[in-house]
């Protein structure tokens, strides 16, 4: 805001340190930045400039729009004339002692640099980014991975990654780390110091993926799965031939372009329909709308449609979800495990329970699993890793979405299979065959375990975030639940993710009217572990129904049964609420799910997780928990299935 009012030239210096009590020190600096943009705006772009420009860090993109040329022009510039960063080693330190490490960021406003450039070879792994939701740790345990895998090749491995609390940025990891934006800028710039023989992409995520083909443009060699086969998997029409060619379904779908398109697509293919923009990870700004009103709300609030990012209209199947992490060498594909999610397809797979191995699919959509996934692997000549999610409805496996890249699954099915599915595939990418690394083609015999893993959430850190589940992952973090027999195993997810199961007290039921049907089995089940029962009116209705002794609690507005005065005195101890549509009732169900967050009751948002939390209650009943062991005691130890 302050950098906007300097380039308006609204406020004097003094002005905005009195109103927003920032030292002039900074503000002076902001407007050194704004005096050089406006000189860019108004003046001939010289070398002179251009260097001016880049002494007080604007991007090369960020000049290319002021002076309204492309970033190729601004970057062909700056290295006709010589404007290049210098590279200097970080202080780990503090200048207590000399330290030398292989550790180092970017600056133009030095000339002597400090890297030490190797004539070995060499391959860039780029990194993952800033960890946020949906951009998690578990990229982070790829780009280490990879990292380790070409190191043991005799590769000297460069990370380039700019987040300090991550594994991959510490020192002592790779051969050299660039703590640098995952820009095109940055990741050329480097490239230009170091001459790698090429960049491995596949291990950071979308982040990595969606640099990929503007880095091949600029002469990388990306190794693994080519760009030409990644667009393949992520542009819809593309997509479309490669699932014809397979004879593979996929829900009906289109890619939308403007809001007309999408109005008349959405109509065409019926509601309820899935509408997300392309190119996204952790499945942001994707949401089910049920009519035309809500798509239109969702086409001028979520995203900016144009013909460069287009959004994509799918029918709605509810169905479960399935996931499959394979890796691939262009002829074989090496599935280590398949994992069925609890939540059925419309929660994110990243807020879903995971279960290894599938615990409900028949024989024949298990081969049908392994089938598509072959097909889809060979067709998309992928090298390396393969992310694939599936929709099983009335039997039938259609296909979701697939990315040829790891995946936030991938550190869990490797840890439970005992197949270190990265370093495989960064020696696929590099081009062994998987033959020649001693593993047969096609699924990974099923181990004699069970493992679940659950989502975590950090809701309570969070204000103002709606806790209900969805398309856009919410999730923070995962757990993991191993044992010999399920009920033991989602036992040990559920409570190793922090999610407070009662065993008796008042339990409030509020679903929408789509899932009235579905409650009354689950009110029912409840009861008999003799649960009290409150619910909303519509709800109770359905369930005094049944013959259950149930309360009738007014809406959060009604005061004289107040649900989130229940909430705060501890009458509840867990609610089980799903969306409803209408604006008073959102409104009402946002209310109560953030009060569950605020006391630490539990809420479930999904009915197919009330489901397992009965199982769940079942087994405490029980109690037959009566030993723990390591990861390490399942699993064992070395890479036996190679």
């Amino acid at each position: 805001v302050m950098a906007e009012v300097l380039r308006r030239g609204k406020l004097s210096v003094d002005d905005i340190s009195r109103i927003t009590k920032v030292d002039k020190w900074f503000i002076h600096k902001l407007k050194h930045i704004a005096d050089v943009e406006r000189q860019l705006a108004e003046e001939p772009l010289t070398p002179e400039l251009l260097a001016a420009a880049k002494w007080v860090g604007l991007a090369d993109v960020s000049i290319a729009e002021i002076t309204h040329k492309t970033r190729d022009e601004i970057r062909t510039m700056r290295r006709s004339n010589n404007i290049l960063p210098c590279y200097k080693m970080v202080d780990t330190c503090a200048a207590e002692f000399e330290a030398m490490t292989p550790y180092y960021y970017s600056t133009f406003r030095g000339t002597e640099d400090e890297v030490a450039v190797s004539n070995k070879k060499k391959v860039i792994v780029l990194g993952s980014g800033p960890i946020r939701i949906g951009q998690g740790v578990e990229f982070d345990y790829c780009s280490v991975h990879s990292v380790w895998a070409l190191r043991e090749m005799g590769i000297e491995a460069i990370i380039i990654n700019n987040n300090p609390e991550t594994v991959s940025t510490d020192f002592d990891i790779s051969d050299r780390l660039y703590f640098e934006p995952l820009t095109v800028e940055d990741v050329l710039n480097i490239a230009d110091k170091e001459k790698p023989d090429g960049i491995i992409v596949q291990f950071g995520g979308q982040t990595a993926i969606n640099l990929a083909a503007e880095l091949e443009r600029a002469g990388l060699h990306v190794y693994g799965t080519s760009v030409d086969d990644i667009d393949r998997s992520e542009d819809r029409e593309r997509f479309d031939e490669v699932l014809t060619e397979t004879e593979i379904s996929r829900p009906e779908g289109i890619s939308v372009t403007n809001l007309d398109d999408a109005v008349t697509g959405a109509a065409r293919i019926g509601y309820p329909v899935m509408v997300r923009p392309s190119y996204v990870l952790g499945g942001r700004a994707m949401e089910i709308v049920y009519n035309e009103e809500e798509l239109r709300d969702y086409m001028s609030r979520a995203v900016k449609v144009t013909p460069d990012h287009p959004v994509l209209v799918d029918r709605y199947m509810q169905g479960t979800e399935v996931e499959v992490d394979a890796i691939s060498d262009g002829v074989d594909v090496v599935i280590p495990g398949i994992m069925e999610h609890i939540e059925r397809a419309g929660v994110h797979s990243g807020d879903s329970i995971a279960v290894y191995p599938p615990q409900t699919l028949s024989a024949r959509v298990i081969y049908t699993i392994i089938d598509y996934t072959k097909r889809l692997a060979v067709a998309l000549h992928v090298k390396g890793l393969l992310n694939i999610q599936f929709v099983v409805a009335h039997d039938e496996v259609f296909i979701i979405e697939v990315n040829p890249r790891s995946s936030r699954t991938v550190p869990f099915l490797s840890k439970i299979t005992n197949v270190n599915m990265v370093h495989v595939a960064t020696q696929v990418a590099m081009g062994h065959t998987l033959k020649e690394l001693g593993f047969h083609s096609g699924l990974v015999p099923p181990r004699p375990y069970v493992a679940v893993k659950a989502p975590v959430f950090s809701f309570a850190k969070m204000t103002d975030v709606d806790i209900s589940l969805g398309p856009e992952m919410k999730s923070t973090g995962e757990v993991m639940g191993i044992d010999y027999h399920y009920a033991r195993a989602l036992y040990k997810a559920i409570v190793g993710s922090g999610l407070n199961v009662p065993t008796k007290g008042c339990l409030l039921f509020t679903v929408a009217d789509k899932d009235k049907d579905e409650l009354k089995q689950l009110a029912k089940a409840f009861s008999e572990f003799d649960f009290e029962i409150a619910a909303t009116e519509g709800t109770a209705k359905v369930i005094a129904s049944l013959g259950i002794d149930v309360e009738v609690v007014g809406k959060v507005h009604e005061r004289s049964t107040d649900i989130i005065e229940m909430i705060k005195s501890g009458r509840i101890s867990m609610v089980i609420n799903t969306l409803t549509q209408g604006k008073h009732s959102a409104r009402d169900g946002f209310k109560i799910r953030r009060a569950t967050v605020e006391h630490g009751i539990a809420c479930l948002t999904s009915l197919d997780t009330a489901w397992e939390v009965l199982r769940v209650l079942e087994f405490m009943q029980k109690r037959r928990l009566v030993y723990a062991l390591a990861l390490q005691d399942y699993v064992g130890g070395g890479d036996d299935l190679a």
